[in-house]
């Protein structure tokens, strides 16, 4: 008998970040307002479903996005920190633009190798702190259905990784918009299929700065 899992991958919400830093893991960025209605809509999304595991990187912003599905559920949220978002060289200092890390030299050695990457934890180390925790989640709730709330990178790239895909890729073309949910479907430990879906809509990726 086959016996279906999945293993939702949850985005958080929209953050207050009036100085459009990188913030990265740095503490004290909570949901903005927007965000905060984002997170309701994703546990609206999941009314219905059969959710039996639900777990949070320890961030603030990820720990308020869990917290309406929990009240929704009933569940405690347990906090994994293989879920946490990537580490990045530019954490709390502005990207983009015209006083851009990117503009300064001091900052070109970091850049060396996109396909690593250089200037922040490997592809490949997000990936499997990413997939022990997948498959943690997905023996926590066989048969039924987990909910893991983690960040824009490491959902991405636990995705490329499941579909075979090249980690390098370009920031802009990532389908992870905020409160977004990747869903990885097992049958027993075996992937069969991932989906998506965008309970609070589309994100334009130029508009948020620090994720």
């Amino acid at each position: 008998m086959s016996e279906l899992t999945v293993v939702h991958l949850l985005r958080h919400g929209e953050v207050h970040n009036p100085g459009r830093v990188l913030y990265g893991r740095l503490p004290g960025f909570r949901l903005s307002t927007a965000g905060e209605d984002m997170a309701r809509r994703a546990a609206d999304w999941f009314a219905g479903h059969d959710v039996a595991h639900l777990v949070s990187s320890p961030l603030e912003r990820a720990r308020q996005t869990a917290r309406p599905l929990a009240e929704a559920t009933g569940l405690d949220v347990r906090i994994d920190e293989r879920i946490i978002e990537a580490g990045n060289a530019f954490e709390g200092r502005i990207v983009g633009g015209a006083g851009g890390v990117f503009r300064a030299p001091r900052n070109w050695w970091k850049l060396r190798n996109p396909f690593q990457p250089s200037w922040g934890e490997p592809y490949v180390e997000i990936a499997a702190r990413m997939l022990a925790a997948v498959e943690a989640a997905r023996d926590a709730a066989r048969g039924r259905e987990a909910v893991l709330v983690s960040h824009q990178l490491p959902i991405w790239t636990t995705r490329l990784h499941v579909e075979g895909r090249r980690f390098a890729h370009d920031p802009r073309r990532r389908q992870c918009s905020l409160a977004s949910i990747t869903s990885l479907t097992y049958d027993g430990d075996q992937l069969q299929g991932v989906s998506y879906a965008e309970p609070a809509g589309a994100t334009d990726p130029d508009a948020v700065p620090g994720a």
